[in-house]
């Protein structure tokens, strides 16, 4: 099963490209974010088209997840992060796909920092450290995609001394991704790729595209179920660079059959 996320940068906008990337490389499962609509505005009949069922959990102007399984429709598991009745950010959304789960999340910026947003951006960590940890030692495969907005460490991005005040690679929220990664969630990636410069998002400004100055914050963070299965992992940086493009290129992972 291939799994992958895309930042799409409003769905809308970015349709064909959507379309044109899942005839490509048809991913069993897509995760998508930013989809920058409300609920009836989702193209889910395009999409269908391609070939996907979907799920959505969309918001007016900003945010907005998405989940895309191949040939089925996903079952919905879970809308929104739990821990926060009075958050109505659309930033999270699981689905079963056979037989995976899979979780959905935009992650918030968190700039400026420190600030609210960046109070926000904690507070958020904490309330998926929480769910991370129920879903970690499910028995069949779970796997966590998404924008995280999070650099990992210095490896992740092209000049790590311009971001060090930045809330995406601030200490705070780098030590809560190795927390999850050290509690028992592989970060598939890294996991094939240890030593290799990876990016998945170049800014729009100051040709960061053209001079490969890239950030990695679109991560898939596997469970020990979903890691034992993990074949190939990888990055479509051709996407990137296409016309109108979004700012991010898709991840993805592939898990094999079950031992």
């Amino acid at each position: 099963m291939k799994i992958a996320t895309f930042n799409v940068n409003s769905v809308r906008a970015r349709l064909p490209a959507l379309l044109q990337w899942l005839q490509e490389t048809r991913p069993d499962v897509a995760c998508l974010q930013e989809l920058k609509c409300m609920d009836d505005a989702f193209p889910a009949e395009a999409i269908r088209e391609a070939g996907y069922g979907a799920l959505w959990h969309g918001q007016k102007a900003w945010n907005g997840v998405a989940i895309l399984a191949r040939g089925t429709d996903p079952i919905e598991v879970q809308r929104g992060l739990p821990g926060d009745e009075a958050d109505t950010q659309s930033r999270y959304l699981e689905a079963a796909v056979d037989g995976v789960l899979v979780a959905c999340l935009y992650l918030p910026n968190g700039n400026p920092a420190p600030g609210p947003k960046f109070d926000y951006k904690l507070a958020w960590l904490e309330r998926l450290a929480r769910r991370a940890a129920m879903l970690r030692t499910r028995p069949e495969p779970v796997v966590i995609a998404g924008d995280f907005n999070i650099i990992p460490t210095e490896r992740d991005v092209y000049k790590p001394d311009a971001w060090v005040d930045d809330a995406l690679f601030r200490p705070e929220v780098r030590e809560a991704f190795r927390a999850l990664v050290d509690s028992g969630w592989t970060d598939a990636l890294r996991a094939l790729h240890p030593d290799e410069t990876i990016y998945t998002f170049w800014d729009y400004l100051r040709q960061r595209w053209q001079r490969n100055s890239g950030l990695r914050i679109d991560h898939l963070l596997l469970n020990p179920a979903a890691a034992k299965r993990l074949k190939d992992a990888g990055v479509d940086k051709d996407v990137r660079g296409r016309p109108q493009p979004s700012d991010h290129a898709p991840a993805w992972a592939v898990l094999g059959s079950e031992r």
